[in-house]
């Protein structure tokens, strides 16, 4: 199996300034992402999981190119899109498309739902007739469950399923190679949640698509995913299949994050025990200094404040950033 990105020591920093500083005040800088490493096979699903903050998003865009990287490599079939100008890389941009977490906010609230899912057509492939576009749109439409005859609606006339579905529709338009998935089922409703992500994973199998998919709970991310990647505070934690991650997970946040997930069992849910995260997550302005999870670590030692944990392979394309990992028993999360 061949791999279609590979990431390398990825950071993503943004100058901040404070509100009141002098104009030549150095800005103090935000490390969204740091050093992120990883590589996604093509035709698997990577998930993304970790806490508000913890620069899920960020890493996304930075694969896209709509925010710009720091540092390191993005390995796009051959081609190190970090490098590129934005001019290089929109040759590449038609293989890379993104769905994003608030459906309605993400669509033009004054293009028709056919005008919508043919902008890329119309950006990447100028010469297409009005009528191919119009054909392409609605078979597409039909393929993600949206009824060919509502082409001329506005995004307002939609729920918020329909309007993910509009969504997507628009990022299969120019049949990419790499879908990126931006919590796109946080804003819905749990049972269209679950139709939107079978959806998303039968585009993905008649497709051949490779994703990414970002989420915060780990139930759906294990059911989508081939490979899941814990983040915190802009880190990698851990990094492993979805089975041993969500089974035999070795460090302490991924543990803590599994515990989060309700069992579907009330005897089973009330005998296991929880391990509780204590306080919030740091400021990404102000990071603790070495492990930047030892402020909420059970098992934080006096040395975990030195330097960063490396980031150890256990085997099997297990990695763990935690030298007092030890491996628990951890109920599984149900799919």
């Amino acid at each position: 199996m061949s791999t279609i990105l590979s990431v390398r020591d990825l950071s993503v920093t943004f100058d901040v300034r404070r509100p009141g500083s002098w104009p030549w005040t150095p800005p103090n800088k935000l490390h969204a992402v740091s050093q992120m490493s990883f590589d996604l096979q093509a035709g698997q699903c990577l998930g993304v999981v970790g806490e508000s903050g913890s620069g899920k998003s960020t890493l996304a865009r930075a694969i896209v190119g709509t925010v710009p990287s720091a540092g390191g490599v993005i390995d796009f079939e051959g081609h190190d899109l970090a490098a590129m100008s934005p001019a290089q890389r929109r040759v590449h941009r038609r293989d890379v498309q993104m769905i994003f977490q608030d459906p309605l906010a993400a669509l033009n609230p004054r293009m028709t739902v056919g005008e919508i899912i043919a902008e890329p057509l119309v950006t990447h492939e100028p010469g297409t007739s009005r009528t191919e576009r119009k054909k392409r749109v609605q078979e597409l439409m039909e393929r993600v469950g949206l009824l060919p005859n509502l082409i001329n609606r506005y995004p307002h006339e939609f729920s918020g399923g329909q309007c993910q579905r509009i969504g997507i529709a628009r990022a299969l338009i120019m049949k990419p190679k790499l879908l990126i998935c931006d919590e796109p089922v946080s804003a819905l409703d749990v049972s269209v949640q679950a139709q939107v992500v079978n959806l998303l994973m039968e585009l993905q199998r008649d497709m051949g698509l490779s994703m990414i998919f970002i989420a915060h709970d780990l139930s759906v991310v294990k059911h989508i995913s081939d490979q899941i990647i814990v983040m915190y505070l802009g880190r990698q934690m851990e990094m492993a299949d979805a089975v041993t991650l969500t089974t035999r997970p070795e460090h302490p946040y991924s543990q803590a994050l599994i515990s989060s997930v309700p069992i579907p069992d009330p005897a089973l849910e009330k005998a296991r025990e929880r391990p509780i995260l204590e306080g919030e997550l740091p400021s990404p302005l102000a990071p603790p200094s070495g492990c930047v999870f030892r402020t909420r670590c059970p098992k934080a030692q006096a040395s975990c404040a030195g330097d960063l944990p490396v980031f150890k392979d256990l085997g099997q394309g297990h990695f763990v950033a935690c030298p007092f990992h030890a491996a628990q028993d951890v109920l599984a999360v149900t799919a």
